[in-house]
């Protein structure tokens, strides 16, 4: 096995970088050092190509210190944009180098997610983004094979209403429907025949969505977005990015720009798991890391500049607790949509033998333990909507961290106004999971095309944030 041409990539010491911190090059021992210069000579007599190297260096488990495309967050996001670029350029194209800190995904909000898969929006951008989910499930065995499991549940997706919600349900129907969107309203008295285990008393209207809709498995739908993603070359690495390297470019102008001087971001900072830091270059850098990504936005000094590095990234953590329950007597049938209540609780099934899984978007002060909260706040909800959920049994509960977009609850998605490589994917909240084919696609084409090629996402740029434009949408569900 043989390594990638170092040299093409070998730090400059003469440039002219800016931090506030000093990190040094980790010393080589003399051996390991005359062993990969004899490899390099081999290869550069014999001419290997380009995918060898990047195959050979990756084998070997020598840190990458190149990558044309560097996304930082190998979460369904990060992994979706890895698979998307290779996908576009086969594997001999462009490198793409994934940094996630945490291999085995404990923490992470996709795992963690419900998985469901609906198009209930205002925003004719979110219900394409998801349609487009849907269709990616639907053709996933096509792409990755007949091995693929992402256990889509079909069942359907329904939003109930009270007095104040019915209008905005008539509202978003009549969006969604001009975009293919198959659903049905149905009154009081019609959700009490269709689903006649519900309370409907509080209740004014209700929106169920009856194709492409439903809820799978986000886990599984991680993994095969990975799998195609390093199948086609991407390379994975454990580690965590604590800060950024700036390189002054005074041939750089424009506005925002102090003193017509221009400083790029065009190396990344890499804390390894044996507590070593080395430095990554690339050409283009893409921030999907879910709930992390302000804190790496400010190391790009995104909102801690000046000009246009002075508006922050309205990303803020929020917090939900996920449920799982019992119903020993007369369950909800296997025909039970996942409901949303007109509170913004919701729950669906979870496998056939009377479990169900519920959850809800914590207020922002809430000192109750996950137990604790659910006595006081889901169950009575649930019980005021289900009756039969009146001798619930609590089997485990979990903690879930997302990121939300207080401006306007909307994604970001494109690139940042001042720097022109470094592209964010974030704020999609809880339904980032069944929108992650469609925000990887268009990030991909953002970097190969310079555009929107499928769905125009162009509102979801930074850029509305400068202007104060806001992108609001209406849901119930966070």
């Amino acid at each position: 096995m043989f390594t990638r041409r170092v040299s093409k990539f070998l730090i400059n010491v003469n440039r002219c970088f800016h931090t506030s911190k000093n990190y040094s090059k980790d010393s080589e021992h003399p051996l390991l050092r005359t062993l990969r210069i004899l490899k390099e000579d081999f290869y550069r007599i014999e001419g290997p190509s380009k995918n060898e190297l990047e195959k050979q260096r990756a084998l070997m488990g020598l840190f990458p210190r190149h990558a044309d495309v560097l996304i930082i967050g190998g979460g369904a996001i990060g992994s979706s944009i890895a698979y998307w670029l290779k996908e576009k350029t086969s594997r001999e194209g462009i490198r793409v180098i994934v940094i996630e800190k945490d291999m085995t995904y404990s923490k992470c909000t996709t795992v963690l997610s419900p998985g469901a898969l609906h198009q209930h929006f205002a925003l004719p951008e979110n219900i394409q983004m998801s349609l487009f989910g849907a269709e990616f499930l639907r053709t996933i065995k096509k792409r990755f094979g007949n091995g693929v499991q992402v256990n889509f549940n079909p069942q359907g997706h329904l939003v109930l209403a009270d007095e104040a919600g019915a209008q905005h349900l008539v509202d978003n129907s009549v969006i969604e429907r001009e975009f293919g969107v198959i659903n049905e309203l149905l009154s009081k008295e019609q959700l009490k025949n269709k689903f006649p285990w519900m309370n409907v008393e509080d209740v004014e209207l209700g929106c169920l969505g009856l194709e492409k809709q439903g809820w799978f498995d986000p886990w599984a739908l991680l993994s095969v977005m990975r799998y195609g993603a390093t199948d086609l070359g991407a390379q994975y690495v454990e580690g965590e990015v604590v800060d950024f390297l700036f390189k002054d470019k005074q041939e750089y102008i424009g506005e925002g720009m102090e003193d017509a001087s221009y400083e790029a971001v065009q190396e990344a900072v890499i804390k390894l798991p044996d507590g070593q830091h080395k430095t990554m270059e690339f050409a283009f850098c893409i921030i999907a890391a879910g709930t992390e990504t302000l804190e790496l936005s400010q190391l790009a000094r995104i909102g801690t500049g000046s000009g246009m590095l002075s508006i922050p990234l309205p990303i803020e953590k929020r917090k939900r607790f996920v449920y799982k329950f019992d119903c020993p007597e007369s369950p909800p049938g296997i025909n039970t949509p996942m409901t949303v209540d007109p509170s913004g609780l919701y729950f669906r099934r979870h496998g056939l033998g009377g479990s169900f899984l519920c959850g809800v978007s914590l207020p922002e002060k809430c000192d109750d333990s996950p137990e604790g909260f659910f006595n006081h706040q889901i169950s009575p909800v649930l019980q005021n909507r289900v009756p039969k959920f009146s001798d619930i049994k609590l089997r485990n509960s979990w903690c879930g961290i997302y990121e939300n977009n207080y401006f306007d609850d909307s994604g970001i998605i494109g690139p940042h106004p001042y720097y022109h490589n470094l592209y964010i994917a974030t704020g999609f909240s809880a339904y980032g999971i069944q929108q992650a084919p469609a925000i990887g696609r268009a990030v991909a084409e953002l970097i190969l095309d310079g555009d929107f090629k499928t769905i125009d996402l162009t509102r979801f740029g930074f850029d509305r944030l400068i202007v104060d434009k806001p992108m609001y949408e209406y849901r119930q569900i966070q």
